[in-house]
């Protein structure tokens, strides 16, 4: 018996039994269904970090201000000693492995122009966090070394405070007004999207530190030049442990801080956390997709189950083929090539359901997927295998009766 013929001998037999056929093939059905939106959905997630990884930026360190312990007591982040512009100087002068040290101011203002006003986060900063960010600019040019020391009246803005404040219109040259304080936009940045939280990056105002700390802070921060983080980025190929430990020292001589003491502040790699929710994304595709490889085990059981059953209910019927010339392996082909149809059949209706299944939590849900060429043929690969896996003893079983005992069964 030829391929074709088993082919057709096998599809006259599963339609001769369709409602068995069809409830034998939703375990196969819902298995690959299952593996492909859990493979979407996980590779969604990972998709989504290493997005916010890029957003970020490589290599990223934050120095923050941290607390003190005082009686036994750990205080909040603003009771030690606060950090200062020259700290962040002296990281970048003084650790080998740090390419630019940024220090950072960050306060909620309204934004003004004309009749418009849009609430926003104002950034006071220099250069060097949008090269630690690698965040360039898409219209206009960045600040210039006088206006960072006069505390100039000038701002880069975000791509979504130039929509909300200026429409279609070019924001190049405007002028926007930051708490009653007139400043000029001078640079757009280029488009960012949501952080890992997310927030908005777009959603921002940079200004020189200077003119942050003397027209819009105010106060006695601006004449102890203290700042509220230092954005850290460290040279490509140097390790981020070693350049992590020699900012450590060094912050540790500068405050004085004995053997033994507790840091007055904390350095947070932002690269590394990013990096371990990407892992944890991947092993949680690993562990979705093997949770709904299950079914398919068990939609394999299902078919041996009918495969069985099926061999057994046809058993004067391969002793009749085996008494007009039939061999062995030809009926172990057409069993097998039945318990494969049924496999392939019930994959390419999974195939469907899955691609609908994430469709529909991509569009409802509002969650990130990614549906790949590779999570189809892995599932539709699986389910044959399933096929050929579990419907190989019924076939075998079927392949060793001896014709006579096989027309004597009642």
């Amino acid at each position: 018996m030829n391929f074709f013929a088993a082919l057709r001998s096998a599809l006259r037999a599963l339609a001769a039994n369709t409602l068995r056929s069809i409830l034998t093939m939703l375990g196969i059905i819902i298995g690959v269904a299952a593996v492909i939106t859990m493979i979407a959905v996980g590779r969604g997630a990972t998709e989504r970090v290493q997005e916010q990884m890029k957003g970020l930026g490589s290599n990223i360190m934050l120095v923050l201000p941290g607390g003190v312990t005082a009686g036994g007591v750990r205080l909040g982040a603003q009771t030690g000693q606060m950090l200062t512009e020259e700290d962040s100087v002296a990281i970048a002068r003084e650790v080998p492995e740090v390419q630019v040290a940024a220090p950072n101011l960050r306060t909620g203002a309204q934004v003004v122009v004309g009749n418009t006003n849009w609430a926003t986060s104002i950034l006071g900063t220099t250069n060097d966090y949008l090269e630690a960010r690698e965040w360039p600019i898409s219209g206009g040019r960045l600040f210039e070394s006088a206006e960072m020391q006069g505390s100039a009246k000038v701002a880069i803005i975000g791509q979504s405070v130039a929509q909300q404040l200026f429409g279609d219109a070019d924001p190049l040259d405007q002028v926007i007004r930051i708490k009653k304080v007139p400043v000029s936009v001078i640079g757009i940045l280029e488009k960012k999207g949501q952080n890992s939280m997310g927030q908005d990056q777009d959603d921002v105002v940079v200004v020189p530190i200077s003119t942050y700390r003397n027209r819009i802070q105010g106060g006695s921060g601006g004449k102890l030049r203290r700042i509220g983080a230092i954005s850290v980025k460290v040279r490509e190929g140097q390790s981020m442990k070693v350049a992590e430990d020699n900012i450590k020292d060094l912050l540790r001589q500068r405050f004085k801080v004995q053997a033994g003491g507790d840091d007055p502040f904390s350095i947070r790699n932002l690269t590394e956390i990013l990096q371990a929710q990407e892992a944890s994304s991947r092993i949680m595709t690993m562990l979705l997709a093997a949770v709904a490889g299950i079914s398919l085990v068990i939609g394999g059981i299902g078919i041996m189950n009918i495969m069985l059953v099926s061999v057994t209910e046809r058993t004067r019927e391969i002793g009749l083929r085996m008494a007009v010339g039939a061999r062995g392996k030809d009926i172990l082909a057409q069993f097998l090539i039945e318990a494969v149809t049924l496999s392939l059949i019930g994959g390419a209706i999974g195939v469907l359901l899955g691609a609908i299944a994430t469709w529909a939590v991509g569009s409802f849900a509002g969650w990130q997927v990614s549906m790949t060429a590779s999570s189809i043929v892995l599932a539709a690969g699986f389910s044959a295998f399933v096929g050929i896996f579990f419907g190989f003893y019924p076939a075998r079983r079927a392949s060793k009766l001896l014709p006579i005992q096989a027309l004597r069964y009642e």
